[in-house]
Parts: C-alpha cells; structure tokens; sequence
C-alpha cells in the first residue's frame, strides 16, 4: 500500500464542513428506582459486596464478576427471582424475589416508553439497545411493554445472519415499525440505520469500542435529522458508576483519535484500567 498510497490523512466528517453531517446531542438520563426497588437493590448491594470483600480477603477473586453482574443487570431485571450462586461451589450467596410483576412497567421502561411516544408524535423512530438478550432477556419484555400501548416493535436477534441484518431491517422499516430493539453488539459496525435518529441504550455494557460505535449508527452521511443519544441508568446503582466510567473512557478515546495505534483501538486503555477493574475498585471503595 505504501507504492499506492504514499500518504494518508485521518479526517472527521464534522470536519469538512458544509453541513454533511446533521448536529449530535448526547445525554445521560438517571431514573430514579421506586422504592421498595431501591430497597431490594440497597439490601443486596450490602450483602453482596461484604461477601466479596470477605472472598478478596481469603485470596479468592471467582466472585468479582459474578457480583458486578448482578449489581448492573438486577435494576433492570427485577421483573424475575434473583438467585445468587458461587461460581464453584454453586452456594446461595443471595436470593431476592421479584419486585415488578410481568404487566407492570418498571422506571425505566416508563421512560422508555414517554420517549418513544414524543419521539413518535415528531415522526422519528427509536432504536433502543438492551445487552441483556441472553440469559437475561429483556428484549422481549419491552417489545410486549412497548406494543401495549400502541407502537410497533420490532427485536432484531442473533440468529439474523450478519449479511441479512440489513435487508431485514429494512423490512421492519418497510412494515412502519416504530422501535427497533437490539443487541449493541449487532449493528456496531457495517449498518447504516439512518432510519433511527433516537438511540436509547437501556444499559451501556463494559465495550467502549462497541458504544461508540453503536452510538453512531444513524449519525452518517445522508441523515438529515438530529440525531439524540440517550444513556438510561438507575440512579443510586452501581449502572450509573458505569456510566461515569463509560464517559471518561470515551472521552479519552475521543482526544487521542487521531492517531493510528499499532494494535488496534485497545491500545487506547493500556494506561490504565479496564471498565470492569475501574468500576470493580468503585464499588469496594464506596462499599
């Protein structure tokens, strides 16, 4: 490529003026948990993170994942039981029943719902991302939540092949859907949903590469709208904590963009920690 291109110039879109680009707005919404909610969530914040300075101390870290996922996922999935397990010896380290039954709606998916109502009064359509599509499902949850009262949903799932994701979106698009729902991890790279200039993500994840991406999917060439991203998190939760980790990883991902690492955008948080190691030290200080 060197006899090719000799030269090469990184340059932003933004950069090039002429408007070719509609403006970019982010925000981070934090909603507030109900009570008996923020009860349950408290009680089991406690509990669990004094088991886990307990492991830490006996030299054994198999915990530290097991309690930050359930610290980030149980706000959002306090629809079901909780069960809390060791990894390897398999004992009930915390059990919590359910706080909000299948009809009713949580904070969050309230939330959810007010946006994509106004957004739909402004003819613009929602893309709302949930990283809980797997064991812990939601996608289905807010598709049923949502239709309730009167918008067309769509769930775009892993079993779409990769090739296909495109045309099939554009089928639902086609069909007059109103919210589109997924899996950041699916439409990261290679789709231009310019059909969807309301990005809702219900939760971020630890991927700094895959939110920023995911986060840009219809802020490209040919959008004429305004594009708005929402970031939803419970205040009062360790999703928030992650959010503001999230933001300053971004940011830092974002000043030194333009330069070309050797090995890749990870090279970008070599300095220091990861999300998951930032955000773990978080909540064992402040415990």
């Amino acid at each position: 490529m060197r006899y090719v291109l000799p030269q090469t110039v990184f340059l932003k879109l933004k950069d090039i003026g002429q408007k070719v680009l509609p403006p970019y707005e982010e925000r981070f919404v934090d909603v507030a948990m109900t009570p008996a909610q923020q009860a349950a969530y408290d009680a089991m914040s406690r509990s669990l993170i004094k088991t886990l300075k307990q492991a830490l101390a006996l030299k054994d870290s198999s915990l530290l994942g097991v309690v930050m996922n359930v610290l980030l996922a149980w706000p959002d999935c306090c629809f079901r039981p909780e069960v809390v397990r060791h990894p390897r010896t398999k004992a009930l380290l915390y059990s919590q029943a359910a706080v909000f039954a299948d009809g009713e709606v949580t904070p969050k998916e309230a939330h959810l719902l007010q946006l994509c109502k106004d957004e739909k009064a402004l003819g613009r359509r929602v893309l709302a991302y949930t990283v809980y599509s797997g064991t812990r499902d939601t996608t289905s949850r807010l598709k049923v939540q949502l239709e309730a009262h009167g918008l067309k949903v769509a769930v775009l799932r892993a079993s779409v092949d990769a090739a296909k994701r495109e045309d099939w979106v554009a089928d639902q698009v086609e069909r007059g859907i109103d919210v589109l729902i997924c899996n950041p991890e699916l439409v990261k790279t290679g789709l231009d949903l310019l059909e969807f200039p309301t990005i809702a993500f219900m939760q971020s994840g630890y991927n700094v590469y895959t939110v920023q991406q995911a986060a840009r999917r219809s802020w490209r060439i040919g959008q004429k709208q305004e594009v708005k991203v929402y970031f939803l998190g419970y205040a009062g939760s360790s999703q928030m904590e992650c959010l503001k980790l999230m933001a300053k990883k971004i940011a830092v991902s974002q000043s030194t963009s333009g330069d070309m690492p050797d090995s890749g955008l990870d090279v970008l948080n070599d300095s220091g920690d990861s999300l998951e190691v930032a955000l773990a030290k978080k909540l064992l200080a402040e415990a």
